[in-house]
């Protein structure tokens, strides 16, 4: 309702297009063209198809015909007016019915929020829970929340997985690469071969845990080779062997 700063449209749109809801109206903005502002089509990075279909209304009955449940939104509760609910079990029970509802969620201005003959029009009131001495919120943040919440109430988006699974190096990988080290360790005087302790088994045991990666491999014997080259280039400098 009346909103006053076109970032906040722009980013309201980005906002509801993540959650995969498109329908997006203002009522009586205070810029008649704020849907082609150059800020609004910024903030709204690249969801300028929900601009584009956005609806500008003058009043409160236009926005919300067709819904079967409207829901405004305040920090605190009226003295009159519907109960005030936090939106998780809301919207929960409401995902849970025979037939889920149509939902419109009601914003207010930046600087004044919801009237209160706006509130009492609505079937409920939903406040964000907040840090108690602070609950400010930025009118785009209310949008990304409360769309996040009725997403999930109808059951979520799966977690895509953004990268591959790691190519984990096989066991011959993993002792191609041990004994190349037990060469390099000779070779720069970490090691002593008349007396290896335990250097080569707990050193295998450590490429194990880590879980170590093909790629992995390739840079732990790419460094095994630039200790053997130092190590030739300066035959005194070997370190003393363990």
């Amino acid at each position: 309702m009346n909103p006053s700063h076109p970032g906040n449209v722009g980013a309201a749109a980005r906002a509801l297009k993540v959650m995969g809801f498109r329908e997006l109206v203002l009522v009586r903005p205070r810029f008649a063209d704020v849907l082609t502002q150059p800020e609004t089509i910024a903030f709204a990075s690249g969801a300028t198809d929900v601009l584009s279909a956005a609806r500008v209304v003058g009043s409160f009955e236009e926005a919300v015909a067709g819904m079967q449940r409207v829901v405004g939104t305040a920090m605190t509760p009226r003295d009159f007016g519907p109960a005030c609910h936090a939106p998780r079990p809301l919207f929960e029970a409401w995902a849970t019915e025979s037939q889920v509802p149509s939902l419109a969620l009601v914003f207010g201005s930046e600087r004044l929020g919801l009237s209160n003959e706006d509130v009492y029009r609505c079937h409920a009131v939903v406040s964000i829970p907040t840090a108690p001495d602070y609950g400010s919120l930025n009118l785009a943040q209310a949008v990304q929340l409360l769309a996040y919440e009725w997403r999930q109430a109808l059951g979520g988006f799966p977690v895509q997985a953004r990268t591959a699974p790691p190519d984990l190096a096989d066991a011959q990988a993993v002792q191609g690469l041990l004994r190349h080290w037990e060469r390099a360790l000779i070779q720069i005087g970490f090691l002593d071969p008349a007396a290896p302790k335990k250097l080569m088994p707990r050193l295998n045991q450590l490429f194990n845990r880590a879980g170590v990666q093909s790629e992995e491999v390739h840079i732990l014997r790419g460094i095994a080779r630039a200790m053997q080259k130092s190590a030739s280039a300066n035959p005194g400098s070997e370190m003393p062997r363990t």
